[in-house]
């Protein structure tokens, strides 16, 4: 069973647009809103030590409130191709399901917004405002070049949006079950502990960096960040790798390294934990001449509350699948840490079952109810 959003999404994922690759994806979606009477803008970023990063900008419409949708057309690497059922690129429709990297996550979003602006403009529909899409090509890489360069260009420029949904895979065991109304913010640090180099059988010689290092872990796996809040679970610390390098049993290591990442609320910001994390790294290294940190803040937690937005979005779930979705935060980061700070945001796609995997697929029946929903949420919006 076919569609325009299935047939959307085989022409999307049969781009290989592996970040931070194009490889005509955005060509194409051009060329088809294009035909809807969109104005499009190109928008290639870059910055020294970073690749050249395209994106697309495209509205309907000029004045009135403006309703976006916010995606990405860069896929992960297809990782071992060998253990693919069929090509990670050939968009193969076998027994009701669509395979292809990048099918869920997220191209077959796009495919499902575009294909409810395509049906809803073929019956003579247009909005009472404007509609636009943001549309980068590097969220599944340093997120540099993309969203966060396209909206500050914009901006400048003296666009502004309303809303904005973002059509990342949020739901879990059907489509409509859940919206992300915000997402956890997202830190990794990087600690390296001094000590002084000597033999095992001198102790008193030497200065054991990894025993530091292990006491400034313990204050951090201790730590009692928050107890979360209304809309969030409690921000948790994970240590991720450890690393001595050390050649042989009887060296007492004089430089040992860490690394951790953490998921926090909307009580916290970057700046506020890493203040706090430099007093627990601190206490535990005895002086913070013992250690040198570096901190990564990939975006501070948001929250839509819920609201107009989100009372639309969960209108289309319940009058389009017959059930009331949950509202979350739970998962990872999106572009929508920088759309937030310029419009509300909710995260609302397909299943999230099989992004990043080997076979990565979708059902069509889920495409196609995306799709309604979608329209359903357009047709809504702009009714009041």
């Amino acid at each position: 069973m076919s569609s325009k959003a299935v047939e959307i999404a085989q022409a999307l994922i049969r781009c290989p647009s592996v970040t931070p690759l194009e490889a005509g994806a955005l060509d194409y979606l051009q060329s088809v809103l294009d035909g809807l009477g969109f104005t499009c803008q190109r928008l290639p970023f870059t910055q020294e030590g970073t690749d050249p990063v395209d994106n697309l900008y495209a509205r309907y419409g000029t004045s009135g409130k403006n309703l976006c949708f916010a995606g990405h057309t860069d896929v992960v690497p297809v990782g071992q191709v060998d253990r693919w059922k069929f090509d990670p690129f050939g968009a193969v429709i076998e027994d009701g399901v669509l395979y292809g990297r990048g099918v869920s996550d997220m191209k077959g979003g796009i495919a499902c917004w575009v294909a409810a602006l395509v049906d809803l403009f073929e019956s003579g529909w247009r909005p009472s405002g404007s509609l636009s899409l943001l549309i980068t090509g590097d969220e599944e890489g340093p997120s540099i070049n993309g969203t966060v360069k396209m909206l500050s260009h914009l901006s400048d420029k003296g666009e502004t949006w309303d809303a904005c949904i973002t059509g990342e895979p949020t739901c879990d065991q059907t489509i409509g079950d859940v919206i992300k109304i915000g997402r956890r913010g997202c830190l990794d640090g990087h600690i390296v502990a001094y000590g002084k180099q000597g033999h095992t059988g001198y102790p008193h010689m030497a200065d054991n960096a990894a025993h530091r290092l292990l006491a400034m872990l313990q204050g951090l796996v201790a730590w009692q960040i928050d107890a979360g809040t209304d809309y969030f679970d409690p921000s948790n610390l994970a240590v991720s790798t450890m690393d001595i390098g050390n050649p042989a049993v009887n060296i007492i290591p004089g430089q040992a390294k860490a690394s951790f990442n953490l998921r926090y609320t909307n009580l916290h910001t970057g700046e506020s934990l890493e203040k706090n994390i430099r007093e627990v790294l601190t206490k535990g290294a005895g002086g913070a001449e013992h250690y040198t940190l570096e901190i990564h803040n990939q975006g501070n937690a948001f929250l839509t509350e819920p609201g107009t937005l989100t009372q639309v979005v969960a209108k289309a779930c319940e009058e389009v699948c017959a059930l009331t979705p949950k509202f979350s935060t739970s998962g990872g980061t999106s572009d929508s840490r920088f759309i937030s700070n310029y419009c509300q945001v909710v995260d609302f796609g397909l299943r999230n079952h099989t992004i990043h995997q080997v076979n990565e697929s979708a059902p069509v029946a889920d495409i196609n109810r995306l799709t309604q929903v979608y329209k359903r949420i357009i047709e809504t919006y702009f009714a009041g």
